[in-house]
């Protein structure tokens, strides 16, 4: 069980087909589950190419590919003719069944919950797990510090690339983003504009994609495109093609833009109501202006009243880029969950143990568990017995499955 932490464009997805074709080589399958279409078609776009060069076999499998063609690749992955498979949540549905599943890649692994991720390593024998993020949750952080997952960091990136320029602004000044908008749409460049919501609700005073996008559309006229989460995949599709090729310089959108979306030209990236937002979230939504080489900008924009936690959290966004600096600062603002169970944050996961305050300590807890496995993998022994009492007595006994799955 390893966490692998690289920030946007790092390289994570050349390193996970490494892994895959290490699997594939001594003969079994691998599988790379992404959270949404988009990022799935990205790599298969990615992965494909490279492996049909070597004569292996990668497909892909999302919740849309049905009838005939969901049978035919069913079939030929029960059959071991499918070497790599990529795809969504559709991957670990109950009819999916591999021949020797024995490596699986989990991406932008904060998308996904425990037992989602428990379930695809499921379909093999004791699969191998590689789960990736450029901002890992509470709960793997947690997990490394205790030496339960192995930790791998990508700390470089691609040769050229600028720092973001993170500001922090009131909704107050929205009209000051917009005229700094303009100036910079007029010299070319491609912007992402994200709000939190769809459809305006009564509820939560927050501004609604569609009304957002009624309103910019009105200034900027057709160079604004809108993608969200209840639009038609094709639509979907459509709209993203547009601002790709340029003809959309504005694009309008919900969190859906969050992963695997890939458009080198955007440099500008507008989060409005910011403070709604996790830590991670507002970490891969910046990534998206991230992945070309010109100077970008990703202004946060946040509405009184701001509580301590998300001033912090606006802070930290405008201080680092360090995905695993963020993520900490994540941990210590919402907590790291529970280890033997499936809360992926939230406090108070230990009865007596702080890991602020015993770090040293639990590292070497660590290391006396790990060596009476290795002595007394039984526990018959009388320190066995007596642990196995201690795991009883906590209620830990049938709980410790669930931090295999990450």
């Amino acid at each position: 069980l390893r966490l692998l932490q690289g920030d946007v464009g790092s390289g994570k997805t050349i390193v996970a087909l490494l892994a895959m074709l290490n699997a594939v080589e001594c003969g079994t399958q691998a599988a790379i589950m992404a959270p949404t279409e988009i990022l799935a078609k990205q790599h298969l776009e990615t992965i494909q190419p490279l492996c049909e060069e070597i004569g292996i076999r990668a497909e892909l499998l999302t919740g849309r590919i049905k009838g005939k063609a969901r049978n035919h690749i069913l079939e030929s992955l029960a059959a071991g003719e499918i070497d790599i498979l990529i795809g969504t949540h559709a991957l670990f549905v109950e009819d999916v069944q591999f021949k020797d599943l024995a490596c699986v890649i989990v991406d932008e692994q904060h998308r996904f919950g425990v037992h989602q991720r428990l379930a695809l390593s499921n379909k093999g024998n004791k699969a191998d797990i590689l789960v990736m993020t450029a901002t890992p949750i509470p709960r793997s952080l947690v997990l490394t510090a205790y030496g339960d997952m192995e930790y791998s960091k990508i700390d470089q990136v691609p040769e050229g690339r600028k720092p973001v320029d993170t500001r922090v602004m009131p909704v107050a000044k929205m009209d000051v983003v917009v005229s700094a908008l303009q100036r910079k749409l007029a010299e070319g460049c491609r912007a992402y504009w994200v709000c939190p919501l769809v459809e305006e609700s009564e509820k939560i005073d927050l501004a609604a994609a569609e009304e957002r996008f009624a309103t910019l559309q009105k200034i900027f006229g057709p160079k604004v495109g809108l993608v969200h989460g209840k639009m038609k995949e094709k639509d979907k599709d459509a709209v993203m093609d547009r601002f790709k090729k340029g003809e959309i310089s504005l694009l309008v959108a919900t969190t859906v833009i969050e992963v695997g979306v890939n458009v080198p030209e955007a440099t500008v990236m507008v989060i409005e109501h910011a403070e709604r937002f996790g830590l991670a979230q507002l970490h891969q939504l910046r990534g998206r202006i991230k992945r070309g080489f010109q100077a970008s900008t990703c202004i946060l924009l946040y509405s009184y009243p701001l509580s301590e936690t998300s001033r912090q959290r606006l802070n930290t966004m405008r201080e680092t880029e360090d995905g695993f600096e963020i993520a900490e600062k994540d941990l210590e603002l919402r907590g790291g969950g529970e280890i033997l169970g499936t809360k992926q944050s939230g406090f108070n996961e230990f009865r007596l143990a702080d890991m602020a305050v015993h770090k040293n300590l639990l590292l070497t807890a660590n290391k006396d568990a790990r060596m009476m496995l290795e002595l007394d993998p039984n526990l018959s022994s009388p320190r066995g017995e007596a642990l196995r009492t201690l795991l009883y007595l906590f209620e830990r006994d049938d709980a410790v499955k669930t931090y295999l799955a990450g």
